[in-house]
């Protein structure tokens, strides 16, 4: 058939097209519809087809006849090599502007056809075919299975080789992986981490270099390209690319910039900062001032932005303010670190003020918060980084968070019930590779700053008032079930466990404190029941250590208060004890004396790691176990049956008494004696290993006595 030029007028150009279409459908041969094809690919390229039209042209031809295209190895005379691949993308590209199909499977399976045209050498009668496979692969980006079957069809590679080889569309590479970064961060640096650093090492090199505006837009893109793992600190390259980077920002963050300048660094270094701490900064006086800058600048933004809050203005800054809660939460740390300190105590002095100022900021944007915006992400990161200021810094801003306690509480208390989700910015190690968001936790970052303020009358009645017990012990059940799923296999110490421990030094002060709270609260009782049951679980784990420590020794104190309770009148209570006994026994053994020929009481090999961690858990035990012996009749049968009596006297009656310390002494002597006064059984043993004789020796007076009477 004959097929007319396309016409200038739209109507006429439409009424071709169709015909080209009918044509296409009828065609009784291949060279009619190349014919036909060609007109349709003209329009195509020259933008002139609606969704309606482009639907027709799938109509017409589907995936077949594209995929024939991109596979034929025999041009027609005359033309390119490349004629049929190049009108097959073509038409995928027409395609792919409907989102529908550029999800289809006949599209993503030619992915690696995508990346082959990329990764070829681009001539000038190319581009027109890289300009298609772009486009293809921008819509594949947007679809639901998309960046997944991106990522692993070896896509990432293709876009770093064709933005490293800086050819025809280097630049929509870059934008490319951008895109695909912010979506599946984690599985692109798992599976191409080499070509992604060498993107990264191009990128440090072009921002230092660069002294125009170019040097911000940089930030931008470079924010995309700090992986939160693997550490750029593992190889010489990537620490090559973060000098570079802090070469760069120490350039930038110490000229006179606008905010629109500024902004991107800020954003940037907060970036640097979730990836390696303070790790990229030097060492020395320039990155000590450095660091000092940075934190005073966010600081100074932070103060800008809330102290006078526009809702307007803060809505547009709140990613900025985001990022400078990273940088002063690395201030915090930096002021913290004694050992290879960055900075000096003059300086540290310096933020520390500088930051009080700022977390008033925080704490009065905090006041204005409405409930309707308590699912704002903006808000949870500023609950963060406050919780991240109260579990150091615990005596200034006393007043304002006392007021500011209620708040915390039902804003914590809001999330826990409700599990809502997170998406807190900037913090993409929150959000799983699949881009499904974790539940928002404000409790875990308030623990310890709580934790502190139950150790003082006022914010503790301000937390009772507010019914933070009752919280707190619904999320120590939460939290523990969280734990008994994981795998009990050794593992570093999770955010889980952290949790635990710290809500056992929160129920802690609160037993000392407030007895008659514990006492009347049924919130306790429950606790109680979580505690009997958890420490027979804990105990045999050994690298589960501090948190057994912290369980024993919280059961034990509370033991003393509910005795009388329903909870401990079971066999749930026996196990518990004789866990907690077992627990307090085996941490002395009898080692050699090197400065002499004797034997000396030291910490047992297995408790030796952690003792920094519990001896004071151990000796606050001892105590309440001693504390227990006269309320519960059955333990000293308890002790004699699991042989602690008799392993601890015979350790007393080997040692050389100057091996013991004074809290030793007590801790010991404390409990001999409850054990003493309420069994003739267990005196008797005593008396049958010298207990009067090495008692005296001891200077345990009260044991003395009471073998004595």
């Amino acid at each position: 058939p004959s097929f007319p030029v396309m016409a200038s007028d739209s109507e006429d150009r439409h009424a071709t097209l169709k015909r080209c279409l009918d044509v296409l459908r009828d065609a009784r041969n291949d060279s009619e519809q190349f014919a036909a094809l060609l007109l349709v690919t003209k329009a195509v390229r020259a933008g002139e087809v609606d969704a309606k039209t482009r639907r027709q042209i799938f109509d017409a031809i589907g995936f077949t006849f594209p995929t024939r295209l991109l596979i034929s190895q025999q041009p027609p005379a005359g033309c390119s090599p490349h004629t049929f691949r190049a009108l097959g993308l073509t038409l995928l590209a027409c395609f792919c502007t409907d989102p529908e199909l550029a999800g289809h499977s006949q599209i993503l399976n030619k992915i690696p056809t995508f990346n082959d045209v990329l990764l070829s050498h681009c001539d000038p009668d190319s581009t027109s075919m890289v300009d298609d496979v772009y486009q293809c692969l921008s819509a594949v980006l947007a679809t639901a299975r998309g960046p997944r079957e991106l990522v692993t069809k070896g896509t990432v590679s293709a876009l770093c080789q064709a933005y490293l080889n800086g050819g025809h569309g280097s630049e929509r590479a870059l934008t490319l992986l951008v895109g695909l970064l912010a979506v599946a961060e984690a599985k692109c640096w798992q599976r191409d981490a080499p070509q992604l650093l060498a993107v990264l090492s191009k990128l440090s090199s072009d921002f230092l270099k660069a002294e125009d505006m170019t040097k911000f837009e940089l930030c931008e893109v470079l924010t995309h390209f700090i992986p939160l793992s693997p550490p750029l600190t593992e190889n010489s390259q990537g620490s090559e690319c973060l000098y570079r980077l802090y070469k760069g920002l120490a350039e930038v963050l110490g000229s006179k910039l606008s905010q629109s300048q500024r902004d991107p660094a800020l954003k940037l270094a907060a970036s640097l900062v979730q990836a390696c701490g303070a790790e990229w900064i030097p060492a020395g006086s320039a990155g000590s001032k450095f660091l000092a800058l940075l934190v005073n600048l966010a600081c100074v933004e932070v103060r800008l932005t809330l102290e006078e809050p526009d809702p307007v203005e803060v809505e547009g800054k709140k990613e900025v303010v985001t990022a400078c809660y990273v940088l002063m939460e690395m201030g915090i740390q930096e002021c913290l670190r004694e050992e290879n300190a960055l900075l000096e105590n003059v300086q540290k002095m310096q933020l520390i003020r500088i930051m009080e100022e700022a977390f008033g900021a925080v704490i009065f944007y905090l006041k204005q918060v409405k409930q309707e915006e308590l699912q704002d992400p903006f808000i949870f990161a500023s609950v963060r980084v406050l919780g991240a200021w109260m579990a150091e810094e615990t005596s200034s801003l006393k007043q304002e968070i006392c007021e500011l306690l209620p708040f915390l509480v039902d804003y914590a208390r809001k999330l826990f019930k409700e599990g809502s989700p997170a998406v807190n910015l900037p913090q993409a190690e929150l959000v799983s590779a699949e881009g499904s968001a974790l539940p928002q936790d404000a409790l875990r970052f308030l623990l310890p700053g709580f934790c502190h303020l139950t150790a003082e009358d006022r914010p503790r009645d301000i937390l009772i008032s507010e019914g933070a017990p009752a919280l707190l012990c619904e999320y120590f059940l939460q939290q523990w079930e969280v734990l008994t799923s994981e795998s009990m296999a050794p593992a570093p110490l999770t955010s889980t466990e952290m949790s635990l421990q710290t809500m056992c030094g929160v129920f802690l002060n609160l037993v000392v404190t407030a007895p008659d709270l514990v006492r009347r609260d049924k919130t306790f009782s429950s606790l109680m029941e979580v505690l009997l049951k958890s420490l027979p679980l804990l105990l045999p784990q050994k690298h589960h250590l501090v948190l057994a420590a912290n369980v024993a020794t919280l059961g034990l104190m509370m033991a003393r208060i509910l005795a009388g309770s329903a909870a401990l009148q079971g066999t749930q209570s026996k196990e518990f004890f004789g866990s907690a006994i077992l627990f307090l026994s085996q941490a002395h053994t009898a080692q050699a004396d090197p400065s002499s020929a004797g034997l000396a009481v030291a910490v047992s090999p297995a408790y030796v790691s952690a003792w920094d961690d519990i001896r004071e858990l151990w000796l606050l035990g001892m105590q309440a176990l001693a504390g227990c012996v006269p309320l519960f009749p059955w333990l000293p049968h308890a002790a004699l049956q699991a042989r602690c009596l008799q392993e601890l006297v015979q350790l007393l009656s080997r040692v050389a008494p100057a091996s013991l310390d004074f809290e030793l002494v007590t801790a010991f002597q404390a409990v001999l004696v409850e054990l003493a006064r309420a069994s003739e059984q267990c005196r008797d043993v005593i008396l049958s290993h010298h207990g009067t004789e090495w008692a005296n020796l001891y200077g345990m007076a009260a044991l003395e006595q009471c073998l004595a009477e």
